[in-house]
Order: C-alpha cells, then structure tokens, then sequence
C-alpha cells in the first residue's frame, strides 16, 4: 500500500472512529437526558415537598441523597440546558429512574403529582376541620377559616357561615397541595353537587328538608351512634319530634354548644346553656351541622324510618344501642335505669 492509500485510510478510519465517538456521546447524552441517569438507591420512587422560595440547589440535594448520578457531567450540562432557574412550590413524586429532563422539567413547569387529604367524621369545629386540612395542604388554617366565616363568599355555593361545613364530607380526595383555600371550596363544591343528585334533593323534599338541613339532621344522628342500624330509626324520630312540634333535645347538640366534647354525661346545665345550636332551648333543627358527616349516614337519614317513635334513651347495658319509645312513660322507666347504671358507673360528666 501507497504512503497516499496509507493516509487516506487512516484519515478515513479517524473520521469514522470520531464519528462513531459522537454517536455514542450524542446517544448516551439522549439516553441520560431523556431515559436514565438518577437511579433510587432503595429501587422505590421518591416524592418531595417543595416549598416557595427554596433554593433550586436545595431541592438537589434532597433529590441526591435518595438517588445516584450515572453521569454527574450529563447532570450539570443538561441543567445547564434546561435553564431552570428555580423550582415551582409543590408536591412531585419521582420513579426509581428517570432522565434529567424528568427531574428538570418537572421542577420547573411545576408538573405535580397529586396528593390525598382526608378527614374523618370526628372532624366538629371549623377550627379543627382548617387545622386538619391545612396539614395536609399548602395553604394555611387561617386562610380556610376566614373564607368559612365569609358568607359573600359562601354564598355562591348557596351556603352560609353556619352551613359552610355541609360542603364537607369525610372521604379521601386527591388534590395539588399547592391548592388555594378558594380552590379548596370549588374543589368540594364540585363533589357537593355531584353527591345532591336529583334524586336524593327529592328525598330530602320528601322530608320537608333542604340538602343543608338533611345533613344537618344527618350529623346529629352520626353524634348518637356509630350503629349503622340505628341511623335512619333516629332521624324518624327525630322527624317526629319536629313534626308535632317538639324540641328535638338531642344531646349531640347540648354537648356541641357548650363544646364540652370529652362528656360522658349531658348535665341539666349543658341542656339550659344558651345556643342556637342547643335544641333542648330551641326548636326545630340547629342552624347548621354539629360535624363532617359522612355520606353513607347523610343517605340512611335520607331514609329515615316511619314509625310512631318520640323518646329514645341509651341502652343501660352500655352496648352502645338504644331503646326506643312511643311513650314518654315508658321512656322515663328506660331512662331512670340508664342514670342508676351511670351512677354506679360513678360517671358524673
């Protein structure tokens, strides 16, 4: 072979070496970019609360103690590349490996992954239902208390102070932690309407109730028992209280006002304490519910149950039923053996 052939077949061959090289860069460029280059270090995916102002280095090096570099010179360049410049507030989950885009790209355009918020039926006050809400979310307790306390605000969810908490039905949602409080209450009037179908605002019409006042009636019958048996053979006879014109007298209610929820025993001064809420003093329905009720309580008393029942009083077996009556006679006889057992029980509040 020639010094010329020689030549032009080395030249040939660097060419060809230095363009399978940039192939290779360019494809393990695309590959750490695009499909790999954070591996988790425990294999599971990672999610991470950012919140505003953190440093974007900050929220790096929470990503880096979770996942290790393939390439920390692909990491830099492609950063570089993104021009981000700082990460979005919110929640985001990472699989166990991704691409630098992924975390990139993320981050900045604030792509979250939604989070689940829940409350439960033991949820009274609309202090504990803004604290139990804003440790699960972004925003603050205060933020959801003035806007439950707005009724201009409220009112375009045909609410008001009172009845705000009827928005409010303990379940699991799923959600943007980085949601607003006003986002909050769209977000749960959506579901609100869903849940008063045609069909169950005829129910509640049935009764003579509107949808606030059956869930009204509803968290009252979820404040007697926890027995799902008893819920729509409660809000009967609370029906029929109301009806004929009798005070409801619901404990519930007494125990509400006077927020002494840790009672054991309703006192005559808890039935006299003065409240609109208090249906010993005051007749028909309080003006809005006593707690969150759930959905499953709000259709039992939607089928309330028709009977001649006007006195319940709790089982002195402490089973934790009731015996229910149509005579205030038999009633005082059932009633009397609850307090001797409560006494003997030395349970005095």
């Amino acid at each position: 072979m020639t010094t010329t052939k020689r030549n032009i077949f080395i030249a040939a061959a660097v060419v060809l070496l230095c363009l399978l090289g940039a192939g290779i860069y360019k494809g393990l460029r695309h590959y750490h970019y695009t499909r790999s280059n954070l591996l988790s270090l425990d294999g599971e995916e990672h999610g991470y609360y950012v919140y505003p102002d953190t440093p974007l280095d900050s929220v790096f090096a929470r990503v880096l103690r979770d996942y290790s570099l393939r390439s920390n010179y692909a990491f830099r360049k492609d950063l570089v590349r993104s021009q981000i410049r700082e990460a979005k507030p919110g929640y985001y989950k990472f699989p166990a490996e991704m691409g630098n885009r992924t975390l990139f790209m993320r981050l900045r355009q604030g792509e979250q992954t939604p989070v689940k918020i829940r409350f439960n039926y033991g949820v009274r006050t609309n202090e504990h239902l803004a604290g139990r809400l804003a440790k699960q979310l972004l925003t603050d307790s205060a933020s959801i208390i003035a806007l439950l306390q707005d009724d201009a605000f409220l009112s375009k969810y045909e609410m008001n102070t009172e009845t705000a908490r009827c928005l409010f039905m303990p379940d699991t949602y799923e959600v943007y932690w980085t949601m607003t409080a006003e986002q909050l209450f769209d977000r749960m009037y959506r579901d609100y309407r869903r849940f008063w179908n045609e069909k169950r605002r005829a129910q509640a019409e049935a009764l003579g109730l509107t949808p606030q006042q059956a869930y009204t009636l509803a968290s009252i019958v979820a404040s007697e028992t926890t027995n799902p048996q008893e819920w729509p053979i409660i809000a009967g006879l609370y029906l029929n209280r109301i009806r004929i014109g009798m005070h409801m007298q619901a404990c519930p209610t007494a125990v509400y006002a006077t927020r002494q929820f840790a009672a054991r025993r309703v006192t005559h001064a808890m039935t006299q304490y003065k409240s609109p809420y208090n249906t010993y003093i005051n007749p028909g329905l309080p003006p809005g519910p006593i707690r969150v009720t759930p959905a499953n309580v709000i259709d039992s008393t939607l089928h309330a149950t028709r009977s001649k029942y006007l006195y319940m009083c709790a089982n002195p077996d402490f089973s934790g039923t009731h015996i229910f009556s149509e005579s205030f006679g038999k009633h005082a006889a059932t009633a009397r053996q609850y307090q001797r057992e409560l006494n003997k029980r030395r349970i005095r509040r």
